[in-house]
């Protein structure tokens, strides 16, 4: 029976995966009315079960951690590989560059999902499972609303924003032709589960093993369930060709067969689910924000799973689409440049993973053919951003793999040149700071070509608030307290420290000067070793 009853919300979520949920949740702890579309009704099956430490703090700020710790998922504490230029299993731990969060879960989705679209519930989230969202409504180019069919029949819900968390159904994606697949990650995979697996030996019996072979590479995950998620990862013509040819089931045993270290730690095991294809591999839209909509999570972008950055996008993203739509409901003026920030923020990340994965393609050395020598191509080709890629891998971040792809595998020379160089040019500038000292008050800032402040939406505590960022190469959108921006906006080249804090100081007694003056030499000291400051040089 239809129902042509209009009915509506704040916000309507479609998708309650980690990206709809995170973003419904924080939303309705705003007292924002939130209504939440799943299609399916959960517990459902989904992959993706290895997790990144970096997804921690946004599962703390959730909530929902004493549930995930209380569901017995494994600790993952860093990743095996047969990847690189030997054929024996090496490790690297998180502890190496992530002293906060030394692990993260191997979680069976089933599970972990549920518990964050309880989360949802429990914060005052409307959640409608088996409500499938047929299309958006749009006035223009504005969202206003989606029509849904459910248990109940179709319904209309008009909504001020629309959240597209839907996955790689992509609803608005698909609609407005946003999707582009991306070329360079023409993959397709195969995935099942076994029971009674061996594990790695200690200390890594719960990492995931990543191992390259012949035709692409396989990744083996424990899971606390006494399941063992095993997938295959190949060149999408290849594997469709062998599908059609022999079967999924003979596909994926050939596959399994055709490794060493998989193999063996499957020989024991019995398959219990499977083998499943995943198709649609990596793609990324054009616009992931608009007039009332935004899209977050594999709505937006999915990149191949080399390096487990699924979960932890939709998450991170799901956060950031919260904080774009509280600010754009509180102040509809700041709602698009904010939807513009939030995409730049977005794909800056997706984009630092992608150009990420195609160096670690690029750099095996443990296997020769057809598959690894395209990919080797491909990753001698210019990578964008390749100077942020440089100072990402320099910085040495919490994900900690840029400095595997480094270490470990053969990368194209001018990317370890690029990061070697980065580095010790800011070992060297902290130490000239160090030696500087209080003198540095009387040096005149030169600030790097390129370099601009502007006035932009910055994302500070969970919302969007007009602030100051800085533009420079290799540095996008860094964000500047508004009176670094003026000491900026006077570093002409021309004048010492000490006398752009005097221009913008004036009317203040001694000792605010005083303070403003600490601030300035603290700020240019920083900006001077990350190299924003070309030279402090003498008056």
């Amino acid at each position: 029976m239809l129902s042509n009853q209009a009915r509506e919300a704040e916000v309507l979520v479609i998708g309650g995966g980690p990206a709809g949920t995170t973003a419904a949740t924080l939303l309705a702890r705003d007292n924002r009315t939130v209504v939440l579309f799943e299609r399916a009704k959960f517990p459902r099956d989904h992959i993706g079960e290895s997790l990144l430490p970096a997804s921690v703090p946004i599962l703390e700020a959730l909530g929902v951690m004493p549930e995930v710790r209380a569901a017995g998922f494994l600790p993952k504490f860093g990743a095996t590989m047969v990847w690189g230029t030997s054929r024996e299993p090496w490790s690297w731990y998180f502890r190496e560059t992530n002293r906060q969060y030394p692990h993260s879960y191997q979680v069976w989705r089933p599970q972990f999902d549920k518990i964050l679209l309880e989360n949802a519930r429990s914060a005052g989230v409307d959640v409608r499972e088996g409500s499938r969202v047929l299309e958006v409504l749009f006035d223009g180019d504005r969202a206003t609303g989606v029509r849904v069919s459910g248990g109940d029949g179709d319904e209309t819900w008009h909504g001020n924003y629309v959240v597209d968390a839907s996955g790689q159904e992509g609803i608005i994606g698909r609609a407005l032709g946003l999707r582009e697949m991306d070329e360079h990650f023409q993959n397709l995979a195969l995935f099942a589960y076994f029971e009674g697996a061996q594990r790695l030996p200690p200390p890594d019996e719960t990492n995931i093993l990543v191992e390259s072979y012949e035709h692409g590479w396989a990744w083996v995950i424990p899971l606390h369930t006494g399941w063992t998620s095993v997938g295959f990862v190949m060149d999408r013509q290849f594997a469709q060709e062998a599908i059609s040819d022999a079967g999924a089931d003979a596909t994926f045993h050939d596959q399994m067969a055709a490794t060493a270290k998989t193999h063996e730690l499957l020989r024991s095991g019995r398959l219990v689910s499977g083998p499943h294809i995943v198709r649609d591999w990596s793609y990324v839209s054009r616009k992931v924000a608009g007039d009332g909509w935004a899209l977050s999570g594999d709505a937006a972008c999915f990149i191949d799973p080399l390096f487990s950055t699924g979960v932890h996008l939709a998450l991170s993203s799901g956060a950031m689409v919260a904080a774009l739509v509280k600010s754009s409901l509180q102040d509809p003026t700041i709602a698009a440049p904010a939807g513009d920030v939030y995409q730049d923020l977005y794909l800056h990340q997706y984009g630092l993973f992608r150009e990420l994965a195609r160096l670690f393609y690029a750099s095996n050395r443990t296997v020769d053919s057809y598959f690894w020598e395209a990919r080797r191509i491909l990753g001698e080709e210019d990578m964008l951003p390749r100077e942020a890629f440089i100072r990402a891998a320099a910085g040495q971040p919490p994900r900690g793999y840029e400095r595997v792809v480094i270490e470990r595998g053969i990368a194209p020379p001018d990317i370890v040149q690029g990061v070697r160089a980065v580095e010790q040019d800011r070992a060297g500038r902290q130490q000239e700071i160090a030696a500087i000292g209080g003198e540095i008050a009387n040096r005149v800032p030169v600030l790097l070509a390129g370099t601009s402040v502007q006035r932009k939406p910055v994302l500070v505590d969970g919302e969007f608030t007009w602030g100051y960022v800085i533009n420079g190469p290799g540095r996008p959108n860094v964000p500047v307290s508004e009176v670094v921006a003026a000491l900026l906006a006077k570093a002409d080249g021309s004048r010492s420290i000490s006398a752009i804090v005097k221009t913008i100081s004036e009317e203040q007694s001694a000792k605010e000067q005083q303070t403003v003056l600490q601030i300035a030499c603290q700020a240019f000291g920083i900006l001077y070793a990350d190299g924003i400051v070309l030279k402090l040089r003498n008056r």
